[in-house]
């Protein structure tokens, strides 16, 4: 990140140089495991991908959304204020760990089941991922590391707030896009019915995992 605050001066506008630069630079933490991959994951087994790219749009939404709340003072604001951090990462953490014992509980396996599993609303696949991804204050230290290199002094802090947050969103989104398109290979892998329990407490350990490590997150 050094590099980049020495490559990218205050002062100069967003450029599509600067753009790419921050494409390349933001891919590796898009497509990086999280809360956010390992739901798409689950969603991909359990109801196919039709259901991840709902919770994908659900994820990318919230991440443009903290996006652009960081680029005009979020950040701050969770800097600051140890009361909005705390609010912010139990509610997190109490989301996740309930997504993780519901996931290892579920008898229904990871496989859609044609016969008895029916995948959720498409609102509640929606509001799902956009809970997680605006509660993970993890996102939000990712985005106020990579935005401020990247703005500009001189240039609309609108223009370039949309910009940023909606390149990173579909960056993830493209990420999850890709695991409901291995759906299928997915689904051939977990037809053992040993290997569906294994991947469902897997997955619900690591959410309950994830929701542990953020309510133990320090400021």
């Amino acid at each position: 990140m050094a590099l980049i605050n020495h490559a990218l001066k205050p002062s100069l506008p967003m450029t599509l140089e600067v753009w790419l630069l921050f494409i390349a630079v933001s891919f590796v933490p898009a497509i990086s495991p999280g809360p956010a991959v390992f739901l798409a994951l689950s969603n991909t087994l359990k109801f196919g991908g039709r259901a991840t790219i709902w919770s994908g749009t659900g994820n990318a939404l919230g991440l443009f959304i903290l996006g652009f709340g960081v680029a005009l003072g979020l950040g701050t604001i969770m800097e600051t204020s140890a009361l909005a951090f705390t609010i912010l990462k139990f509610i997190g953490a109490g989301y996740l760990i309930w997504l993780g014992i519901k996931t290892w509980r579920d008898k229904s396996g990871l496989v859609e089941d044609d016969l008895n599993t029916r995948p959720p609303q498409k609102h509640k696949l929606f509001s799902t991922a956009l809970i997680v991804s605006l509660t993970n204050p993890k996102a939000i230290v990712v985005i106020l590391a990579l935005f401020p290199p990247f703005m500009s002094a001189e240039g609309s802090a609108l223009f370039q707030a949309t910009i940023l947050s909606a390149t990173y969103a579909i960056l993830c989104f493209l990420n999850h896009l890709m695991i409901a398109m291995m759906g299928g290979r997915l689904k051939s892998f977990m037809s053992n019915i040993k290997r569906i329990r294994l991947v469902r407490r897997v997955l619900g350990a690591t959410f309950v995992s994830f929701g542990a490590l953020l309510a133990s997150a320090q400021r």
